[in-house]
């Protein structure tokens, strides 16, 4: 896939020059781009994401590795952010538009007339908030040198493998990229998956979230689950609109709209469609912790779990595979 603009030539070189992996789902191939695969289908949106985009201190980015809570953590973010201006809940825009329309991923919405729409990003409400699937030290330098808000979800490697299959499995065809869940299985385990190797993904922000905590907010899907009310007060904390005591039945109906359950029953995302091609209700399938046990061998738990443990070493990370419940 080639890339556009001024140096689109040059663009095509270092494209051809980059080592690539057989993709799966709607992505032809995984390129090897700046330490992690690249699905060819983002190397644009990143490309001109990188270049072209210019934070703002008071912008707020939620990132995440694909398939660990994203849609979740949007809409908190999104809700906490704007909870000023929808305080009744009645006609909040979480009601008729999916958090990821709300909160876009810009290495994906950076396609096409990239000029027009970095004007339109300059014009949005302040404080502005986006999403990505970048690793850390892949994002734009305008990001990294501001004073910008990340908030970092994660999830098990078991469930976030697991998860992953199902969605991406929906855009495969026997003409297409199809592949087994054993060979998608191999392949994560080599670190070969779009924004990958897991791993690394995880202990970018994980290191950055220690050396720089004000930036930096590192999150647990499964911590989440456990204890919403806490991290929803470390979120809003942490974005400087902490709640106050008389606040707290705003906190509560914030946690209630965006729960899995509630999302998942809103005619928007039963049967509305995000980018024209992914049918929202594709990113509501469970929710749990633990759905991995349904899926792996004992070969394969014994081969994941060796290979995080040995990547994760020293880190001072780890995750809960299974539900406390």
């Amino acid at each position: 896939m080639a890339l556009v603009g001024a140096q689109g030539n040059e663009d095509e070189k270092m494209i051809l020059s980059l080592p690539k992996e057989r993709g799966w789902g709607k992505a032809p191939y995984f390129y090897f781009f700046q330490n992690f695969w690249c699905p060819s289908i983002s190397l644009q949106g990143v490309h001109n994401f990188q270049k072209y985009f210019q934070a703002k201190d008071n912008d707020v980015f939620v990132a995440s590795f694909p398939k660990s809570g994203t849609t979740w953590l949007k809409a908190l973010t999104f809700a906490i952010i704007n909870c000023q201006h929808f305080e009744s809940l009645v006609n909040h825009p979480l009601l008729t538009s999916n958090p990821h329309e709300l909160v876009p991923f810009l290495e994906f919405s950076l396609v096409g007339d990239v000029d027009e729409k970095i004007v339109k990003l300059s014009h949005m409400t302040e404080p502005r908030n986006f999403a990505t699937h970048l690793p850390f030290p892949s994002l734009p330098t305008s990001i990294k040198e501001s004073n910008i808000r990340i908030i970092y979800i994660c999830r098990n490697p078991f469930d976030t493998f697991v998860s992953g299959w199902h969605f991406f499995s929906i855009f495969m065809s026997e003409s297409s990229h199809k592949i087994t869940i054993e060979e998608a299985f191999e392949r994560f385990c080599n670190g070969v998956i779009g924004f990958g190797p897991w791993w690394s993904h995880v202990l970018g922000y994980w290191k950055e979230s220690i050396t720089r905590p004000n930036k930096v907010l590192f999150l647990k899907y499964e911590d989440l689950k456990e204890d919403i009310s806490f991290h929803v007060k470390r979120i809003a904390d942490f974005l400087g609109c902490p709640f106050i005591e008389e606040e707290k039945g705003m906190m509560e109906s914030i946690i209630k709209l965006c729960s899995f359950d509630k999302m998942k029953d809103l005619e928007v995302n039963k049967f509305g469609h995000h980018l024209k091609i992914i049918e929202n209700k594709h990113f509501f399938r469970k929710g749990e912790i633990g759905d991995w046990v349904n899926h792996f061998s004992p070969s394969m738990i014994e081969k994941l779990s060796k290979i995080i443990e040995e990547k994760l070493s020293g880190s001072g990370l780890s995750f809960k595979t299974q539900s406390s419940s």
